[in-house]
């Protein structure tokens, strides 16, 4: 029996009733579709690492100085990603949804082209805004067209781009600078852009949109200034770029623009960022736990790059068809994370699975130089499968008990905490390797620096199952019905 989209909770409000798409397979492939686009995201945010020296002598200036490419694409991402909510119920978010691809591919575009560095980092920031409405606006389509008890299976396909797309983008890169030019790095959106625009419009279906709120522009400002002042201080903390003392004021003016949006929200009818969302539980607790085990997505690939590539001085190619078994992990939970989750609950599973978790990421530290490349593989397959259990757990639990009015509100403010929780992760992460390396008055990297990276990672996914413990025994029952 074909399945038909609903939009959650009760379809027969007016305000939420979808249209059919054009075909029965519509339903199917919506996770497929909004899928494919975040993976276009996050290949593209990781991919460009690899091409940095490449463009650097294409656009004649120092490869150090095209780190602002790359932070100009975050900030304009985290500035950005509290006004999709909003844009989604003013505008429609089907619509939203595939003018962002659009836009993502013609900025793509824009980047392949650049003759200077300015046009580059333009282009970034063009492509950033886009990013951020792209993901969070597919996720409202997905919430609002797919019945609950279908959206653990929906929402594996949006687990699986998330974790593969930074494992696979290294690799791709080089691949790419290697044997075709940098300009790829990027041109390579625009087939997938193209495509994703031709789906959205034959098969998504056409959601209505809620009475649309007022713009809280003073709490955009608020929000935006405390988003890009955090994601940049954990962005240099992560390249070394900033002296300790311009961090801690980055850090500074992120917190304090972060306490006076609070106040702005309890003073408001309409913020931007909805933080009363905080009071659901099933939100609250997923949105802590969870983001505690996305440490893990930014921080393991960054860490698994220095000990595979600059530890035991492995090739990228060699490095990145070794990483590559993780992503395998992650695909092979898409057919096993219902039926693991139906069995056992929410959470009981996401607890468990937490330390488990967490002593995946443990098991990564123990690698040596003379370590059997199946063993790594073997280690990498099994730590990525559990993440990404624990990610498909935790993203749909977080919209459990979401009335679907507050659904636009909800993607946004998720996306918000996952966009700091990832480069948070990595932060931690070279904040760890720079203290033991200081610990041990040594500028070169050795393994013993990893290790404590490692830990540091480990214990904060291991306690995000406190989060889940909080949780009733029957939380998402209703997500688990078949």
């Amino acid at each position: 029996m074909p399945l038909v989209p609903y939009a959650l909770g009760d379809i027969s409000n007016k305000d939420f009733s979808v249209s059919a798409p054009s075909s029965g397979r519509g339903p199917r492939l919506i996770p497929f579709i909004i899928g494919c686009a975040l993976f276009m995201q996050m290949l593209d945010a990781t991919i460009i690492a690899t091409a940095l020296p490449a463009m650097a002598a294409s656009l004649g200036v120092a490869p150090v100085r095209l780190n602002v490419a790359i932070t100009a694409y975050l900030l304009a991402v985290a500035v950005f990603v509290p006004l999709s909510g909003w844009v989604a119920d003013r505008v429609g978010a089907r619509r939203v949804f595939v003018w962002a691809i659009g836009l993502f591919s013609f900025s793509s575009l824009l980047c392949g082209i650049s003759q200077e560095l300015w046009q580059l980092v333009a282009a970034r920031v063009l492509q950033g805004f886009a990013g951020a409405l792209m993901v969070p606006v597919g996720r409202i389509v997905l919430l609002r067209s797919v019945p609950k008890a279908q959206l653990m299976s929906a929402m594996s396909f949006l687990t699986v781009p998330a974790l593969v797309g930074p494992v696979l983008g290294p690799p791709f890169g080089g691949f790419l600078v290697t044997y075709a030019s940098w300009h790829w790095v990027f041109l390579i959106n625009l087939p997938i852009g193209i495509a994703g625009i031709v789906l959205v419009l034959r098969y998504l279906p056409e959601v209505s949109r809620p009475e649309p709120r007022p713009l809280d522009v003073l709490g955009l400002v608020l929000s935006g200034v405390s988003l890009a002042t955090l994601v940049l201080s954990f962005d240099v903390i992560g390249h070394g770029l900033m002296p300790w003392y311009g961090v801690l004021a980055l850090i500074g003016v992120g917190l304090l623009s972060g306490g006076l949006y609070l106040l702005h929200a309890r003073r408001t009818a309409f913020p931007i960022l909805d933080l009363s969302l905080f009071r659901i539980h099933t939100f609250s607790a997923s949105t802590l736990g969870g983001n505690l085990s996305r440490l893990a997505i930014g921080a393991t690939p960054f860490l698994l790059t220095m000990q595979l590539q600059v530890v035991f001085g492995m090739t990228p190619l060699e490095a990145g068809l070794l990483s590559f078994t993780g992503a395998a992990g992650a695909l092979l939970m898409k057919f096993t994370a219902a039926p693991i989750i139906r069995l056992f609950g929410f959470r009981r599973t996401l607890m468990v699975n937490a330390v488990l978790s967490g002593l995946g990421v443990l098991a990564i530290a123990f690698f040596g130089a003379s370590s059997a490349h199946w063993i790594i593989m073997v280690v990498l397959l099994i730590a990525g499968f559990l993440r990404s259990l624990q990610l498909t757990g935790v993203n749909t639990l977080t919209y459990a008990d979401v009335t679907p009015e507050r659904m636009s509100q909800a993607s946004g403010l998720a996306s918000v905490a996952q966009q700091l929780a990832i480069s948070l992760g990595v932060g931690i992460a070279a904040l760890s390797l720079n203290l033991s390396m200081a610990w041990r008055g040594a500028e070169t990297l050795s393994r013993h620096d990893l290790i404590l990276g490692y830990v540091v990672i480990a214990v904060l996914t291991m306690s995000s199952a406190l989060a889940f413990r909080t949780l009733p025994a029957h939380a998402g029952a209703e997500l688990n019905q078949r």
